[in-house]
């Protein structure tokens, strides 16, 4: 890649996410893109099929409630310690969204056969489980090697669109440093092209060093970067952020209620503050 890779504005980063993107999210712990979930937001994005790699949670939680979601695909969808997750609840009971209801295995699975450009990839684990009952795409087969009854799950390739995730550090070419955190390789690898928040810009390539470059997603597979310090804000980030308990706390208190949860958006989502 040449040094012209374009860095955009977070709202120019949500703008081109098209109305019914498949998006690949990760789980809370893994470096949510906070900054681009408000964005999406602000755009009323419509129409989003969500996948959950391998749960979600404030995230999806924040999409669903603004009318943003269509499908959610995931294994979970949890707000942990803070107690179920208000808007999906209510989403859920009300029918507003397709729940595609997953394992974490399987989740994983859809998303490697898209990897490996293969169609399927086989599964053995979920076998006998009331998921798989619910599940008509997943097709039961014989396994081809063995002589004997030996059925095995084949997992349908999951191929989203946008990855979308938060990052510590990308460079003028458009790499992302993402140090050990391989489900955030593996989701970009699977999707058409990821989009990433980053809390810094390096000035200089981040393949300079071996150290350094051992942990880097390729521009190859990047199709946006936004400059979005503390991007992944109110949820902790691995990279050395904390949650904001306090705010979460606040956060269901505000989101029991439909005027509460509008409230909720007004201040942290359409605010000049939150657009910062």
């Amino acid at each position: 890649m040449s040094a012209s890779f374009d860095i955009v504005s977070i709202d120019d980063l949500a703008k081109t996410i098209p109305d019914g993107a498949k998006i690949a999210i990760p789980a809370d712990y893994a470096g949510v893109s906070m900054a681009a979930t408000r964005a999406l937001i602000r755009r009323r994005a419509q129409g989003l099929h969500i996948v959950g790699v391998p749960t979600s949670g404030l995230q999806a939680e924040l999409l669903i409630g603004a009318g943003c979601v269509t499908t959610l695909e995931s294994s979970a969808l949890t707000l942990g310690e803070y107690g179920p997750a208000p808007r999906f609840t209510r989403a859920v009971r009300e029918g507003t969204i397709r729940l595609v209801d997953a394992t974490c295995p399987a989740i994983h699975a859809g998303l490697q056969a898209s990897q490996k450009g293969t169609p399927f990839i086989p599964l053995r684990g979920i076998l006998g489980s009331d998921v798989l009952k619910n599940h008509p795409d997943w097709k039961v087969i014989q396994n081809p090697f063995s002589d004997g009854d030996d059925p095995i799950v084949a997992i349908p390739a999951i191929r989203p669109d946008i990855a979308l995730f938060h990052a510590p550090l990308a460079d003028r070419d458009g790499n992302v440093w993402l140090g050990r955190k391989r489900e955030l390789v593996n989701m970009a690898h699977a999707s058409m092209t990821a989009f990433v928040t980053v809390d810094a810009i390096s000035e200089t390539s981040l393949f300079e060093t071996e150290e350094k470059a051992a942990g880097v997603l390729p521009a190859l597979y990047v199709g946006k970067v936004s400059l979005s310090p503390n991007g992944s804000w109110p949820l902790p980030f691995w990279n050395g952020a904390k949650g904001d308990d306090a705010h979460m706390r606040r956060y269901m208190e505000m989101a029991a209620s439909d005027a509460g949860f509008n409230d909720y958006l007004e201040r942290y989502v359409f605010s000049e503050s939150a657009m910062a």
